[in-house]
């Protein structure tokens, strides 16, 4: 039995008249009437009785219509499906997030963005440091990530710039710097401080940009206790261990203890927001997710 025959059979059945079927089939209707009786030959029942004005469903007719029916729907759907696959409209994306990303506004909103113009795609994120999203993104884990890095593109992957932000110093609420009234520091006023580091192996690109900041300012830092994440270097910067350098956008996350003041200066530090993906990754699901991240960071920088 072949899915024509059963359109067929669905057309007869529908119009109770086999040269209206066929007609609506865009056929003539002796070709129509062997077709329907090798597919009742076929089944080994009958499933219209003739009649002088047209035919009626056997009930053996009644009982295929609507997996019949259902069939065609189940194909049509099928088709479907596999349309939008390959157009990028359906389909999986994971998305790596750095942990200082979400604080940022342009990831959400680009996530967001993304998941309201393409509502069939899947998304997951999956929150990972800098060498864990490229790793992940090299054996086929993950798809895309966000990095607080601008670096050379690793083996087989493409690093596209987005946007470039600067950077807050966080302190404890009682410190004198915090009490002091000023509205920015610059980072000569730091060079007595302890800094706490974080992320320092798996994710260097902040550790990197206050060792510039600081040498750019004419010291050294002197480091102190080292942090897996941004959340728990700002605990120990609550508890009183040191100060730490993190993304302006930090200044979101409220943290009982901890008070953010801006840089200012020819050494302010910055840090990079990018995006990695697979060199010539086939999906055209990246590929949407790319062309509406890096078209957000345009807009975002011709508005700032």
């Amino acid at each position: 039995m072949e899915l024509r025959h059963l359109r067929y059979f669905v057309a007869v059945a529908e119009e109770g008249h086999i040269t209206r079927a066929a007609e609506r089939l865009g056929m003539q209707q002796p070709p129509l009437s062997q077709q329907i009786k090798a597919l009742e030959t076929e089944l080994g029942v009958q499933l219209f009785r003739r009649k002088p004005r047209g035919v009626e469903m056997t009930e053996a007719g009644r009982c295929l219509l609507d997996d019949a029916r259902a069939i065609l729907a189940r194909v049509g759907q099928a088709t479907e499906t596999a349309r939008r696959a390959a157009r990028g409209e359906q389909g999986r994306l994971c998305v790596g997030v750095p942990p200082t990303g979400p604080f940022h506004p342009f990831v959400p909103g680009a996530i967001r963005a993304f998941r309201e113009a393409f509502p069939l795609v899947s998304v997951t994120l999956d929150e990972c440091l800098r060498t864990e999203a490229i790793e992940r993104l090299q054996d086929g884990r993950m798809d895309v990530a966000f990095l607080r890095a601008s670096i050379p593109a690793p083996e087989g992957l493409v690093i596209h710039p987005l946007l470039e932000e600067p950077m807050a110093v966080a302190l404890p609420s009682a410190h004198s710097l915090a009490l002091s009234g000023h509205g920015a520091l610059s980072m000569k006023e730091l060079a007595g401080e302890t800094f706490i580091v974080y992320a320092r192996q798996h994710g260097p690109a902040i550790y990197e940009a206050l060792l510039a900041a600081c040498h750019r300012a004419g010291f050294s830092p002197r480091l102190g206790q080292e942090a897996p994440r941004v959340t728990s270097a700002l605990g120990l910067v609550a508890a009183g261990f040191g100060v730490s350098l993190v993304p302006a956008s930090m200044r979101r996350m409220g943290m009982e203890g901890v008070a953010y003041l801006q840089l200012k200066g020819a050494a302010q530090p910055t840090v990079a927001l990018t995006v990695a993906s697979r060199r010539a990754d086939p999906s055209p699901v990246v590929r949407h997710f790319l062309r509406l991240v890096r078209q957000r960071a345009k807009d975002t920088d011709a508005t700032s």
